[in-house]
């Protein structure tokens, strides 16, 4: 934690003692606290700042992107109603825990296969190399994810553990044994942010939930308004309650820098600020005056022809509140999750809408199979084009879409659909914005962000947390607690994870998994700690929520939990799979190598789960492109429909998208993400709204005249069975109801046989499936042996050559497959069939 000294008063981050009632209200006190365990000489390991001078010019001029239509609580809200209308097991076949197994072409499998990195090694040591990944000479092999139960019946008691020893990740990696002391250094800081919120705030629980004390609060005698700004040198509350009178509602300030008023009812009984009324906090600050956004908002809108966003004071009376109607569905086996961003979920060129997106989006997501959402872009953000991760008030769902209570039928929509939501957070970064964002608030650099080059990130633009200071802490889990309790959320997708454990964020480092990348000087630990403790909090309190990760580095312990000495998540995102598709797609067919691929998709720590994607947000942005146009290009504007001919680049585009997928989510990881329409191959590129500008450094930056007409998803040609979209439709919607049916991507059985680059064959089983891949370009096989774990009989479940699929019906689907007794790659039984070129055939073991 660090404490800082500054001309505007001494900032420590503790809890506040709240002064009394301003007339006639309630007193509302919190205990006095000792402050001697915080201010004790060596109490917190001194933090390490950069000696580079404050960042003086950073910009505070933004873009502003205007829907055409502002939603302002109490107004019309497109339509939203506070109600919707209803519309195997695998046994583990080995002791030893490994997450993948693959077999070498070489029938005496003599040959060692090299790792890096974090792939599981196929040898019979315990651990090779510097992965610290725990490997088995056994031909079958569990991928740890039994642990990850199936939909449970019975309600998991909520409470947070109690920390534990943190001992458990040196019997799961012993390489860690070497950074021990690290590792134990940041398990004590864990520890004693424990002790420290247990003996100051009564613990974990409530500390959480700040937004009860902190923002504004209502109670039967008025409301209470409280905002931490200890650079401020006086502070009032303003709007239209009082007429924007800067000296009719004067704050008052305790020793920790915490502003508070109350204002009691009316002599009606009213409220004293009207629910819908706009309100600002006005402050005298060290840059001079300045009217605020309240860091604790819980609504704020762009009102028509202005630039500024306004807060709005959003306490709806009870019969306008939205009330949920149906239970959260529980933690699936399979997570199968539907990335999605609802201002551009129409097919439209607009800005579309929460009650749009429930009542069209979610029905299309049901119907393909996903079992999870995911929504970006709801933390409020004053720049559209900033895909919502230059988020300016953290406890307001964005307004471009509709009111809270929009936000909050679309949820309990999407529960009654048997559908988890998650959300995109962002807690790695804050906008740079000083008029709408958190940047700047207190008329200081040091409020809620680290001072200087440190605080800054260069190539965001944006502001760093400093995650070891007490009211950001506060801040921060609060605001995660609030998105689960207010409305519902299943569950986060941790964006900029990377960015957050290490002081170089990430930039210009190339990770090799040398372990003194993750343990070392690098590592910010406060930001770890915090990263703890919010998994601590989700987990504990919300038990069958998910926590996902946003990390590039494959950080060690990553998603073990945090009583064991790990961070805590449940999944990271392997994101390493969708870089290596692109790059593959630059190369010819020719290049392409099959163990390579196999490599990328298998490469992950044991008992640490990966969500796996082929392309998300992040490839279809400007500048780059999806696969289906890395693979078709200009072609896709022509000879798309099926009465015309196609081309040959039509065709391989269309048969490889297809196996792209299926061979990512089959080997990739225990969970799979696809960004909305790209199951379908959407054509071109997302490119948001946006005018011509130029940087503060005089660089030129055109503009799309703010054209919506590529910020916007195209359903309309997946659906259209004339068009040869609607067949990569059917077959992704196919792909996600074979796993609902066998879930094989949690199952424990997983293992490669061939990956021949001759062939250009890669064969794998993952639970009772064999998977069958023939990436050549033009040779077919005949007569093509392949070898599996079970005797029997074998039946086709999923064909890419399918007519349905946009195939040419080179698999006979009533064909039956009997397996013959005999070691074929390293497999005791093996069953011949057609391998036609560029396809993928699944089989299933047929119950008789």
């Amino acid at each position: 934690m660090t404490f800082a000294l500054s001309g505007s008063g001494i900032r420590f981050g503790v809890v506040v003692r709240a002064p009394g009632a301003r007339s006639g209200g309630q007193t509302d006190r919190n205990s006095s606290l000792d402050l001697s365990p915080l201010l004790r000489k060596n109490s917190f390991p001194r933090t390490i700042l950069s000696g580079n001078s404050l960042n003086e010019s950073i910009s505070t001029s933004k873009i502003v992107v205007a829907s055409g239509k502002v939603l302002i609580p109490g107004g019309e809200s497109d339509g939203s109603s506070p109600s919707s209308d209803s519309v195997p097991s695998t046994e583990v076949e080995t002791k030893n825990l490994q997450e993948t197994s693959e077999a070498v072409e070489d029938e005496s499998m003599a040959e060692t296969v090299e790792t890096t990195k974090t792939e599981v090694a196929e040898t019979d040591s315990s651990f090779e190399g510097a992965t610290g990944n725990i490997s088995s000479s056994t031909e079958e092999v569990a991928t740890g994810v039994e642990s990850m139960s199936a939909a449970v019946v019975e309600e998991k008691p909520r409470g947070i553990t109690p920390p534990g020893d943190g001992q458990r990740i040196y019997q799961l990696d012993p390489m860690l044994e070497g950074h021990r002391t690290h590792l134990q250094y940041r398990y004590s800081r864990y520890r004693e942010m424990r002790s420290l919120i247990d003996q100051h705030e009564g613990g974990l629980d409530a500390f959480s939930r700040g937004y009860e004390k902190m923002g504004f609060t209502r109670s039967a005698e008025g409301i209470t308004y409280r905002e931490w700004a200890p650079g401020a040198y006086s502070a009032s509350l303003v709007g239209d309650f009082n007429n924007w009178n800067p000296n009719a509602d004067a704050m008052t300030r305790n020793e920790y820098g915490m502003w508070e008023i109350f204002l009691p009812n009316n002599a009606d009984g009213s409220p004293p600020i009207p629910h819908g009324s706009r309100v600002k906090i006005r402050m005298d600050t060290p840059t001079g005056m300045k009217d605020s956004i309240p860091a604790w908002i819980k609504y704020s809108v762009q009102y028509p022809s202005e630039i500024p966003y306004t807060a709005i004071y959003y306490d709806p009376p009870e019969e306008e509140k939205y009330v949920f109607q149906h239970p959260q569905p529980k933690r699936p086996k399979s997570l199968r999750i539907y990335e999605s961003h609802v201002g551009m979920s129409s097919p439209e060129p607009k800005i579309n809408t929460y009650a749009s997106f429930r009542d069209d989006v979610l029905p299309r997501i049901k119907k393909l199979g996903y079992n999870a959402l995911q929504i970006m872009a709801i933390q409020e953000h004053s720049y559209y084009a900033s895909f919502g991760y230059h988020v300016t008030n953290f406890f307001a769902p964005s307004s471009r879409f509709g009111t809270p209570e929009d936000l909050k039928s679309l949820i309990d929509r999407a529960h009654e659909l048997g559908i988890l939501v998650l959300m995109d957070i962002v807690h790695s970064h804050s906008s740079n914005n000083t008029l709408d964002g958190l940047n700047g608030f207190d008329g200081t650099d040091t409020h809620y962000f680290h001072s200087g080059a440190r605080g800054y990130h260069w190539m965001w633009d944006s502001r760093l947390f400093n995650y070891g200071s007490w009211e950001v802490l506060r801040f921060l889990l609060s605001n995660a607690r609030w998105w689960l309790e207010e409305y519902k959320f299943d569950g986060f997708r941790f964006d900029g994870v990377t960015s957050m454990m290490y002081t170089h964020h990430g930039l210009q480092v190339a990770f090799t998994g040398n372990y003194n990348e993750y343990f070392g000087f690098a590592t910010d630990v406060d930001a770890v700690v915090y990263l703890m403790l919010v998994n601590d909090m989700i987990h504990g309190l919300y038990p069958e929520a998910i926590s996902i990760g946003e990390d590039v580095s494959g950080m060690p312990t990553f998603c073990i939990p945090v009583q064991d000495g790990g961070v805590g998540f449940d999944y990271r995102l392997h994101m390493a799979i969708a870089d290596k598709w692109i790059e593959l797609l630059k190369q010819s067919d020719e290049a392409w190598k099959m163990g390579d691929i196999v490599h990328t998709l298998t490469n992950r720590r044991w008992l640490e789960k990966c969500v796996a994607y082929a392309e998300s947000h992040d490839q279809a942005l400007v500048g780059d492109k999806t696969i289906a146009f890395w693979l078709m290009d200009k072609d896709m504007y022509d000879f798309m429909a099926l009465d015309r001919p196609s081309t040959p680049r039509i065709d391989r585009g269309i048969a490889l998208h297809k196996m792209i997928r299926l061979v990512t989510m089959g080997l990739g990881g225990e969970g799979y993400l696809n960004f909305m329409g790209n199951e379908f191959g959407h054509p071109e590129w997302i490119d948001f709204p946006r005018s011509e500008q130029f940087l503060p450094d005089g660089k030129f930056v055109p503009g799309n005249n703010n054209s919506y007409d590529k910020c916007r998803r195209r359903f309309d040609l997946g659906d259209a069975d004339y068009l040869r979209y609607h067949g990569m439709q059917e077959f992704d919607q196919a792909m996600q109801h074979l796993e609902e049916k066998y879930g094989f991507m949690t199952s424990p059985h997983q293992y490669v046989s061939r990956k021949d680059e001759g062939d250009k064959m890669i064969v794998f089983e993952r639970g009772d499936l064999v998977f069958v891949f023939n990436f050549h370009w033009s040779n077919s096989y005949f007569d093509y042996r392949v070898g599996c774990l079970k005797p029997g009989k074998y039946k086709v479940v999923l064909d890419s050559d399918d007519p349905l699929f946009g195939g040419f019906s080179r698999i006979d689907h009533t064909a039956e497959f009997f397996t013959i007794d005999g070691h074929y790659d390293n497999r005791p039984h093996s069953f011949s069939l057609y391998a036609p070129s560029r396809t993928v055939v699944v089989y299933a073991l047929c119950e008789e």
